[in-house]
């Protein structure tokens, strides 16, 4: 492999497995099944793509992030959310027969062995999925050169698996999801989820920035009081004159579509509070991969970049990162003694 200054990370989800495991996992063995069969799924037992994605960020630069599933499947598709906001590429399989395999471990392999000659540079592979006939991949990874990375929900994940990769680490141990716990787990993008989520966060950025919002509600009424005018001249219009069409998008259903559809590629950037969990989460990921009690600053840092590229301590008003994470205070603590900067993450704040 060619010399790289910085790890490259290669992330296969077989979303399916991670999805029914997970159900499984806190509904019963086998029960993902029996309860598809009836048509009463139910809606409690959620998948954080996210933390997935943050852990495997934490070996390295993610160089590429594909899922394998049946998309057209309710179950599957009420993640387009997540998946959409991480540029996760998805790969759709359709299953041969009613409730047959989709082949998502042979094509997952096969891709992967492609990508391991495709793209030299590759230094990790990580492997999210809990079955035995993933083992061949990892062992041919490994003979690789590669360093095999596993991620599979306890209960359902073949020890063959496990002992075949260089790390496995379970689900419920990947930084966020235990400390959380399961009302804090990110529900799937739905557009109901999506309104409280946004209503949510307006009312933080509203607090933080009164004058903003003062300005935000000014120019939402203004553009009101325009779309009543044009509605009242669309009424008077004459034949050969064009009316708004009673039948278009309303601005109100323009606005459900697009929440429903996740995270916008127009928003600015992160919130105080976004920041803020980034930043707790951020340390999480790198405390558990660094048994060190005082991290590096710029360790942190390049951290919570991989997790969400658009982080910028400036953009949130703030001169450099050390004041960022002063203004965290309750979070974390800095050490600015020595020629290099440290924090740690306080105690209070890891039992949370």
């Amino acid at each position: 492999m060619t010399d790289t200054v910085e790890a490259r990370v290669a992330v296969y989800i077989d979303f399916d497995n991670i999805v029914i495991s997970r159900y499984d996992q806190v509904h019963g063995r086998g029960q993902f099944i029996r309860d598809r069969s009836r048509g009463t799924l139910a809606g409690d037992a959620h998948v954080d793509v996210g933390a997935i994605l943050d852990f495997a960020a934490s070996y390295g630069t993610l160089v590429l992030t594909r899922a394998y599933a049946d998309w057209s499947a309710p179950v599957n598709a009420e993640y387009r959310g997540q998946l959409v906001g991480r540029a996760v590429d998805l790969v759709q399989l359709f299953p041969a027969a009613a409730y047959a395999k989709n082949g998502a471990d042979i094509r997952l392999a096969v891709d992967a062995v492609e990508d391991m000659f495709r793209l030299e540079d590759l230094s990790h592979v990580v492997i999210v999925g809990g079955d035995s006939d993933y083992v061949p991949l990892a062992q041919r990874c490994k003979r690789l050169g590669r360093y095999v990375v596993g991620i599979g929900v306890a209960g359902s994940t073949a020890r063959s698996l496990a002992a075949a990769c260089d790390e496995f680490v379970s689900y419920d141990d990947l930084p966020g999801i235990v400390a959380e716990g399961p009302d804090d787990v990110p529900a799937p993008a739905t557009a109901s989820g999506s309104v409280a989520e946004t209503t949510s966060t307006a009312a933080e950025a509203a607090s933080r920035s009164g004058g903003r919002s003062r300005k935000a509600a000014s120019t939402k009424a203004s553009k009101k009081a325009q779309a009543d005018e044009t509605a009242a001249r669309g009424a008077d219009a004459g034949p050969g004159e064009s009316a708004p069409s009673e039948g278009g998008p309303s601005e109100d259903t323009v606005g459900e579509d697009a929440k429903a559809a996740g995270p916008s590629d127009e928003t600015p950037g992160l919130t105080q509070a976004d920041a803020t969990r980034l930043f707790t989460r951020a340390l999480r990921v790198v405390h558990r991969r660094d048994d060190a009690e005082w991290l590096h600053s710029s360790v942190v840092k390049s951290q919570m970049k991989r997790m969400d590229p658009s982080f910028s301590e400036k953009a949130l008003g703030f001169r450099s990162f050390s004041d960022f994470v002063k203004s965290r205070a309750d979070v974390a603590e800095l050490d600015e003694s020595g020629t290099t900067h440290l924090v740690r993450q306080r105690e209070e704040a890891r039992r949370r």
